[in-house]
């Protein structure tokens, strides 16, 4: 009996490059700069959200005060 089942096709085939690119290594994972660019700004607007934003400037003007900034 003959084997029908078509093959599939091996991986970035049939993509487009600027699709399999996309900041990834060749073993999957992604290089730490485009982690950090991917996370860093859904981590400034929580921050600021929950009142981060606040309690660091509220932080840093106290030190510049002790400092005599």
């Amino acid at each position: 009996m003959a084997h029908t089942a078509g093959r599939t096709a091996p991986a970035g085939k049939g993509k487009p490059s600027a699709l399999t690119g996309s900041g990834t290594r060749p073993g999957g994972r992604r290089h730490p700069l485009v982690a950090a660019a991917m996370v860093l700004p859904l981590a400034l607007l929580l921050g600021l959200v929950s009142g981060w934003g606040r309690m660091v400037l509220e932080q840093a003007s106290s030190v510049a005060g002790m400092l005599g900034s």
